[in-house]
């Protein structure tokens, strides 16, 4: 049987799976594909470094150039992380005729375009399923279950140290700091959360969802982003009496044919899908004019549900070697596509504040309402301090500059403050 020899950059935790699950299901993979896979060298940053897997038979060094110049490797899988560092060697990849994939979000939310142009003008194939919601297979889905629908909208839970953390908050009363510590604790958070608690991991994946769902191209620049970072476990427990989760959510929709695309916590009602998905788990919902709502949910990250889906791009690309069919691109729809306006995007509101229990307070908060023609749907007053009342509301639809303009009115008012205001999404 004729060989395909793979080359790995980092073996970290998605590396060291791929090269177990190519040595555990090699015999299925062989039947699949009609090649014997091979892992022939693994480039890493720190050779003395000892690693809890069988390396026999695998060539181990720290230059890239043992990749780039070896004519028998085919594909090279990247998974070692940064952007510039990994973009340079994939580029030298590429031009070297190196088959590419990788599980670089990062990477692939800022400059997938000019790499698979690179790919394209060297006839190699270049596939980053791994890059959004780790084990489902939802790029791959889209491209080929959805060809024939018009997608109307996508949106999910695509960050799974979020989604630990607000699980954590909500069902064990822990608060932000106690649950961030506990994913840090379980390897679900990183030392530096930051990317994950301020939604840019999530915003990197909606950019990918955005190209592959509607053609269009998105910069990190164009999404609302708003992290976990400020919510108070008061109103996750308010949330809750209302009938709602709060989930970090990015929602990519067509309004008016032009492109809406954020990132934020969200009520989500209890009765919707996404509302149980529960700690490190993903889920992405599809709306295509067709055939409706559809849901995908699984692992969003790990050692071998994400190695799952690099082994599907690279049974992906060795059936394309096989066929000689390479160069073709993961995803040829595109579209000029124009950004919504905040007067077109339109959903309901929870406003939470601390308002200075006195007469007249309430009055304060309705003139503004009603001079930027919104309306309440819920009031709920409770105690906050000796001094000080929590008051919540919910509002009607509204536009994102409606929401935008009551926060500042609000904002400009004495001995009131806005603690938090979050989209909710309707059943």
């Amino acid at each position: 049987m004729q060989v395909v020899n793979i080359g790995v950059l980092g073996l970290g935790t998605v590396g060291s799976g791929v090269v177990r699950l190519l040595k555990d299901h090699e015999h299925k993979i062989s039947s699949i594909t009609g090649r014997k896979l091979v892992v022939k060298t693994v480039v890493v940053h720190n050779l003395e470094k000892k690693r809890d897997i069988d390396l026999t038979g695998i060539k181990m060094t720290d230059d890239i150039n043992e990749l780039i110049n070896d004519n028998e490797i085919n594909i090279v899988v990247e998974v070692m992380g940064t952007v510039a560092t990994a973009k340079k060697y994939i580029e030298l990849l590429l031009r070297a005729g190196k088959h590419i994939i990788t599980a670089n979000k990062d990477l692939i939310a800022t400059y997938g375009s000019e790499l698979a142009e690179l790919a394209d003008q060297n006839k190699c194939d270049l596939f980053y399923e791994a890059s959004v919601a780790g084990g489902i297979p939802i790029l791959r889905t889209i491209v080929n279950s959805f060809a024939a629908d018009r997608i109307i909208e996508v949106k999910g839970i695509v960050n799974g140290t979020t989604n630990y953390i607000l699980t954590k908050m909500s069902q064990n009363n822990m608060s932000f700091t106690e649950a961030l510590k506990s994913a840090q604790e379980l390897g679900f958070a990183e030392p530096d959360p930051t990317n994950d608690i301020e939604g840019i991991d999530a915003a990197y994946k909606m950019i990918i969802l955005t190209q592959f769902a509607f053609g269009i191209n998105v910069a990190l620049d164009d999404i609302e982003v708003k992290g976990i970072n400020g919510i108070d476990l008061e109103d996750i427990k308010q949330a809750k009496g209302l009938g709602y989760n709060i989930k970090l959510l990015g929602i990519a929709k067509l309004v008016n044919d032009r492109i809406s695309v954020a990132v934020g916590p969200v009520l989500v009602p209890e009765t919707q899908p996404l509302s149980a998905v529960q700690n490190e788990n993903n889920a992405v919902l599809v709306t295509g004019a067709a055939v409706g709502e559809t849901m995908f949910y699984g692992p969003g990250a790990g050692e071998l549900p994400t190695a799952n889906s690099v082994l599907s791009d690279i049974i992906a690309v060795t059936k394309d070697i096989v066929l000689e069919t390479t160069g073709n691109r993961f995803n040829d729809f595109s579209r000029e596509g124009k950004q919504a306006l905040p007067d077109e995007v339109k959903y309901p509101y929870y406003i939470s504040l601390k308002v200075r229990d006195r007469p007249g307070q309430m009055l304060k908060i309705t003139e503004v309402m009603t001079e930027l023609n919104a309306s309440f749907h819920l009031i709920i007053q409770s105690e906050y301090d000796d001094v000080n009342a929590r008051v919540v509301m919910t509002t009607h639809e509204m536009s994102e500059q409606q929401i935008k303009e009551i926060i500042e009115g609000i904002d400009n008012l004495e001995e009131i403050e806005v603690i938090a205001s979050y989209r909710i999404l309707s059943e």
